[in-house]
């Protein structure tokens, strides 16, 4: 074994690499701009026309959510916290079936573009307005922290220059979105997801070679207890427990799988129902695959640093940093691989701020733009959703400059989702779940859930939870051959481990504090989704909801389900569509049917949806 002698630094080749995957992903968007006739109309150019597959939906799925922060983030998350974080495995698959089977088959059928369109064919269209300004209001924040977090985070420690770095990474989004609308971020994404998962693999084969296989890598995790899968504890103010894990985890990703727009849009534009649950089923090996790649990366980290922890010894001022440290500490002989790392993490960025862009742009189109000015062509309306890209691209951009007031990543990031997309998703269960619900109590339901996901999630930013919710493990310092006066046997345990600027200091503790905003932030999402479900249920029932006739195509039905098995029964009777068109349970739209048919005309997609 090595010891961890002084970090390298960046070199030319470095450069290279990093540049050289920004002008791919620029020039895959400039090939969808021109390919196939380019983006004729505002469908094309938001969801490719419904024309994509499986597997590159399936990929891009996969990559839009796993952002620098997920490269940078969950690391160290296990390198502080331990390997509990792999339970998100269970986690993402109940949230894919979830998707799968509740919310995709809804979506799908209706033939939308936008998911807040569900909102006013199922409710009103002010519950439709609310959904799509919170969504907005939530995915600009979030696209602000992914642009800034990883750009930090490189610049301490490689000395890559900051906002370089955050110009040039929205600028070629914005760029590429623009040009080549849904098919170009699909496919730059799949690109993208072919480099994080190298810059993954190098570094943990050689940190493989240089700790000496992965069997010393375990037993290190194991003798420091990072491999602390078990901890049952149902305490919901406990921070990662199996139960925080499974059951927040499966809220706080089902809002951003099941019904948000960036996510939606990708799995709708599949060229058929089967295709898009298949996206799905795919993309969940993906999601396994990264996990385990950031959650070795930590334990590998643990193992290069175990005797000296160089956030304590102040060689890193964050823990986002340690990624990056680790590289140029291990990678250094290698000039181009630690470039091949960052542009990993920007990979991450990438897919993320585009996959927002285009999402961002297709939502303004749809609900703020169409519904106001019914007479625009389809022409001018492929040219306002590109004006709108480059919009949403400027007003990300200007975001980071904000994130820059704020901390720790990962935390920061999943409690945005949380706060706004647990309401939502609270929002979009009652429509689909309840047929009862109707628009007031809906309406009603989301701001009170809105109001208290506030609450807490504000409360928990102001006065973070003590070390004893967070349960942080120990890491030394004793080894570090360093300029300390005498050994200083310092292991910290005792940092409150928070996430902003805004951290009130050395209060009287309450009890208020210690319960209500010590939760796990993983709860910020439950709390949200249960109280509008509860809130909006009681509402309806008491203000008419049974009485209301619902076409059944806005609800979860018994055939949504059943009809996974179509595939086993289609080969029977096949030659029968021709005699009967009308056969298949009555639907006349093609749009709602299971044969394909390639439309040129554009009306067929409006009569069956518009009511």
């Amino acid at each position: 074994m090595e010891s961890p002698q002084e970090i390298g630094t960046f070199v030319v080749w470095d450069y290279v690499v990093f540049a050289g995957m920004l002008l791919i992903s620029a020039a895959i968007g400039i090939y969808y701009a021109f390919a196939g006739g380019g983006q004729q109309t505002s469908e094309d150019f938001l969801i490719g026309g419904r024309r994509m597959t499986a597997v590159p939906v399936a990929l891009s799925l996969a990559a839009s959510f796993m952002s620098a922060i997920t490269v940078l983030g969950t690391p160290s998350e296990v390198y502080r916290f331990g390997a509990i974080y792999s339970i998100f495995a269970l986690t993402y698959f109940f949230v894919i079936v979830l998707t799968a089977e509740v919310f995709l088959p809804v979506f799908y059928k209706l033939g939308i573009t936008s998911t807040y369109e569900y909102l006013e064919l199922r409710f009103n269209k002010y519950v439709r307005l609310c959904g799509t300004i919170l969504f907005i209001v939530q995915t600009i924040l979030y696209t602000g922290i992914v642009i800034y977090a990883p750009a930090l985070a490189l610049n301490q420690v490689t000395g890559f220059d900051l906002w370089g770095a955050v110009v040039a990474t929205g600028v070629v989004c914005t760029f590429y979105c623009t040009m080549g609308g849904l098919k170009a971020v699909i496919w730059t994404d799949v690109f993208q997801i072919g480099i994080m998962v190298a810059g993954f693999a190098t570094v943990i084969i050689r940190a493989v070679v240089v700790q000496g296989g992965i069997d010393i890598i375990l037993s290190d995790a194991y003798d420091g207890g990072r491999l602390n899968f078990w901890n049952f504890n149902p305490n919901p103010l406990q921070r990662h427990t199996f139960w925080t894990i499974i059951i927040g985890g499966t809220f706080t990703w089902t809002s951003i799988y099941g019904i948000n727009q960036s996510q939606v849009q990708r799995y709708i534009s599949c060229k058929s129902r089967f295709q898009a649950k298949m996206s799905l089923y795919i993309n969940l090996v993906g999601l396994w695959v990264i996990l385990t790649c950031s959650v070795f990366c930590g334990l590998a980290l643990h193992s290069r640093y175990k005797d000296c922890d160089p956030w304590t010894a102040k060689k890193v001022s964050a823990l986002d940093q340690l990624m990056p440290y680790l590289v140029l500490d291990i990678l250094q002989d290698y000039p181009g691989l630690p470039g091949l790392f960052v542009a990993c993490a920007y990979s991450g960025t990438l897919s993320t701020v585009s996959s927002s862009i285009n999402a961002l742009a297709a939502v303004t189109v749809e609900d703020l733009i169409k519904p106001r000015f019914r007479s625009l062509s389809e022409r001018s309306l492929s040219w306002i959703s590109q004006g709108m890209s480059v919009l949403y691209g400027v007003l990300c951009i200007g975001m980071a400059a904000l994130a820059s007031t704020m901390g720790t990543l990962l935390q920061a990031a999943l409690s945005i989702f949380g706060m706004i997309g647990g309401p939502l998703l609270g929002m979009f269960a009652l429509g689909i779940l309840v047929p009862c619900a109707n628009s007031l109590g809906t309406f009603v339901g989301l701001m009170a859930g809105f109001a208290i996901s506030l609450w807490v999630g504000i409360g928990a930013q102001l006065y973070p939870a003590l070390p004893e919710r967070t349960l942080p493990l120990n890491l030394e310092t004793y080894g570090c051959n360093s300029s300390y006066n005498g050994t200083n046997l310092m292991t910290t345990t005792e940092m409150p481990y928070s996430t902003s600027a805004f951290q009130i200091h050395n209060v009287e503790r309450t009890p208020l504090m210690d319960n209500w905003y010590s939760l796990s932030y993983l709860y910020f999402s439950a709390v949200g989704t249960l109280v509008t479900l509860f809130v909006g249920i009681l509402l309806s029932l008491s203000t008419g909801g049974r009485k209301q006739n619902l076409d059944s195509r806005f609800i979860l039905t018994k055939e949504d389900f059943l009809s996974n098995f179509d595939i086993f029964k289609k080969k029977k009777h096949v030659l029968s569509y021709k005699s009967h068109p009308m056969e298949d349970g009555g639907t006349d739209n093609p749009a709602f049917n299971h044969i394909e048919l390639n439309f040129t005309d554009q009306s067929g997609k409006i009569n069956g949806t518009r009511l």
